[in-house]
Formats: structure tokens, sequence, C-alpha cells
């Protein structure tokens, strides 16, 4: 997971640039200061839906089963087990599974490499959709570790890289239920920590999704997605989850927020602050979705404190954390029309 930094101090190691923050002076006075409770202002006739039956224990299993394999970084013979893996898991449950296929320079690297994206559809036939996503490559290095001679120990990544896949993964057991009005498709972002030193690119993934999306616009019986959540360290323990600021301020994606919100609310998913505004904005996955018209948001963790370090394992996950995703995000998928 990735925050660029605009304004505040760069956070570096040793001049490496690792994430990607922005603290805004005076937000309230530049942008806007919601009052408490309007993050969470969704309409009361677009109450409707349950919650599935997420079983946070299977979910924490399928993220160990990931973790299993070791480092899963793009192009790498590990992430491509991991490929194979989440492509039988979810063509198990009825998805269909196609790979967006597509090669990237990094700035650092001397030649290309070869990334996929995972496209799991459900009810693929339906030209109105909504998007979970998430990214499912881990960093090539631990660039938080204070001791720089680990940097390069093998960096599983648990929750920043695994836990928003295994979320996806539980929820494969309760979709083929799901009474949704629009089809669903799951993306697995390919290329989001690909990165190794400071003048690196990020959301390689996504952006090219997002081009590909682009293109097809304007095509007879095209594709139109109607919204999207990305899921990013959603899995850590005591999670919190502020509304981070470029999904609040963006204007397509500001209703996705309200009603996200609400839903949390109404379930008191409590991890969901619905009175609280990041003090960051987020560059993640979400803006290269944002940029081509589609209403994104994120939601992430950004105070778990293992990110970047080799520490970020699977018992620092939680089960509860996950639960209280699902729930909402189930919700959602049923309310959208």
């Amino acid at each position: 997971m990735v925050r660029l930094a605009i304004v505040c101090a760069i956070l570096t190691l040793c001049g490496f640039l690792t994430f990607a923050w922005s603290t805004i002076p005076d937000a309230g006075a530049e942008l806007g200061n919601p009052q408490a409770g309007e993050f969470a202002s969704g309409r009361a006739q677009d109450k409707g839906g349950k919650p599935v039956a997420f079983d946070g224990k299977r979910a924490i299993g399928y993220l160990k089963e990931i973790c299993a394999l070791g480092p899963r970084m793009s192009g790498t013979p590990t992430f491509k087990k991991q490929v194979d893996l989440i492509q039988k898991h979810f063509e198990k449950f009825g998805a269909k599974v196609s790979g967006q296929e597509f090669s990237a320079r990094q700035v650092s690297r001397k030649q290309p490499t070869d990334m996929v994206n995972l496209i799991v559809s459900w009810h693929p036939e339906r030209k109105r959709r909504v998007i979970l996503c998430t990214h499912y490559d881990t960093r090539p290095i631990a660039d938080q570790e204070p001791q720089q001679k680990k940097w390069h120990d093998p960096f599983i990544s648990a929750n920043d890289g695994g836990s928003g896949v295994a979320l996806l993964m539980e929820l494969a057991n309760h979709m083929k239920d799901l009474k949704t009005n629009v089809g669903v498709d799951f993306v697995l972002f390919d290329g989001e920590e690909y990165v190794f030193q400071q003048d690196d690119q990020y959301f390689f993934g996504s952006e090219h999704f997002a081009a590909e999306y682009a293109k097809q616009r304007n095509k007879k019986e095209a594709t139109v997605y109607l919204g999207a959540i990305l899921l990013d360290m959603i899995g850590g323990k005591n999670a919190k989850f502020p509304v981070e600021q470029k999904s609040w301020f963006d204007k397509n994606s500001k209703p996705v927020v309200k009603a996200v919100w609400a839903i949390a609310k109404e379930q008191k998913c409590t991890a969901f602050r619905d009175d609280e505004l990041s003090k960051t904005e987020v560059y993640d996955d979400h803006v290269a979705l944002q940029k081509v018209g589609m209403p994104a948001i994120d939601i992430i963790d950004f105070d778990y404190p293992h990110w970047h370090k080799l520490s970020d394992l699977p018992e620092n996950c939680s089960g509860e954390s996950l639960e209280q995703v699902a729930k909402v995000v189930s919700v959602w998928m049923q309310r959208v029309k």
C-alpha cells in the first residue's frame, strides 16, 4: 500500500521513498470540514439487504495459506503459484476468472516484468457492475525495518498484501446466495508494491485496468462500473478506518463513502470511524479508477504498526477486523442499483 507525500515530511529511510502520505494543513478551512455523522448520512430508503455469514476464522486460514507461499513479488515463481491457487479457489465457487496480462518496466529495473490482474466475475452477463478490489503482490523490501540490513529478509506482508485477498476468498463462499441487482467483479491488482527505490513507479495494475476500462466505454453494450471499493490493510488487529480524504473529496466517490459508512453505522461496525476524516490523502489503487470517472473509495487502516516490517504476519491480523469489513461491503453490494 502506497501513500505519496504532497506536503508534510517525506517518510524515508536512507533516502528511500516508501509510502505516500499527504497531510493537509487546516483541511477544514481549505476543503470544508464535514460535521460528525455526515460521512454516514446515507438515505433511509436505501436500507435493505443483510450481511453474509462471514467466517473470520476461515478467512484467516486463507490468509495463512497465501502467506505460506512466501514473498509474492510480481513476476516471481511464487507469485505465479499464488495466481494458480486463487484462480482455482474462485472457480470452485462458480466464478468466471480471467487474467488481464500486461508488461511493465520499473524505472530501477533493466527489463520489463510480466504482470497480471485477476478479474473474478459474478453474474458476468450483467453490464452494470461494481468492484471490490485489492492488490495481491508484496513489496520486495521491508523498508520500514529499523535495521537496514534486514530490509532484504523474506517479507511475507500478510495484512498489506494478503488481507484483501483473504476477505475476497471467504466472500466467495457466499456469493452464489447474495441477491444483487448488479454484476460484481473482484479485481486483484498486480504491481502495486513493485518498488525498489525512490524514483520507482507505483500502481501498474490499477492504471492498466483503468486504461482498459476507458477504452471500452464507447462501445455498444459497454460495461459500466457504478462504484468500486478498494480494500487495503483491512485485517490488522483493532483496525480503524477513518474516511480517506481522496475518497471523500472526489465528487463522484463521495456518495459511495456516505453509503458505506452509513451501512457500517447500521451494522455497528465500530472500526469504521463515522466522525473522523483521515489526516492524510492516500494515493492508492483507487486513484487510477477515479481518474477515468469511476466512483472509487479506499477502506484502509492508516495506523497498522507492522506496515512494511517483517512483523507483518498472519498472527498480527484479526478475523474480527475482516468480518466488520465483510459485513459492510456485502450489504453495499446488495443495495447498489
